[in-house]
């Protein structure tokens, strides 16, 4: 009988194993209306912009989405691939939007870390990332930069 892997698929990197610069970029995410809708709902964000398609005094035209939920799609992303597991604390984030996105439009990002900066204490560093959100033609529509709280290698590996 063969041992058992011990290795998790899907699991985040540890500070450590993180390096400066591009960590790389995440898939790609249609948002739908029924994606609004339900962000939207759960979060109270019902704004006349967002609850009525046809809403005579918007200042930008078409089905716009928070950009809120933008961000939350692209973190729900990096959960899933990054930092799953090893995420500790979201500590401050700042954001930027650039351009609106709409129903139908299709985001994806790209995550570089500008920072790593290990703590005194339980083997944990303070790592700061530069979130740029694209959408299907490649616009820059959001950035955002979150300082997160990461674990560190429980083997003490670097």
């Amino acid at each position: 009988m063969s041992e058992l892997p011990q290795k998790i698929i899907g699991t985040g990197k540890y500070w450590q194993e993180l390096d400066l610069g591009i960590v790389g970029r995440t898939l790609r995410r249609t948002i739908t209306e029924t994606d609004l809708v339900n962000f939207i709902s759960v979060t109270g964000m019902l704004e006349a912009i967002f609850i009525d398609a046809q809403y005579p005094h918007a200042a930008i035209p078409g089905r716009l989405v928070p950009a809120a939920l933008t961000q939350a799609f692209i973190e729900g992303m990096l959960f899933q691939t990054l930092i799953q597991g090893t995420g500790l604390a979201l500590l401050e984030v700042h954001t930027e939007a650039h351009l609106p996105v709409r129903v139908n439009d299709s985001i994806w990002a790209t995550c570089d870390i500008t920072s790593i900066k290990p703590t005194s204490k339980l083997n944990r560093a303070i790592v700061v990332a530069e979130v740029k959100v694209y959408n299907q033609n490649d616009e820059l529509v959001l950035t955002y930069c979150p300082k997160r709280l990461l674990a560190g290698d429980p083997g003490g590996n670097s």
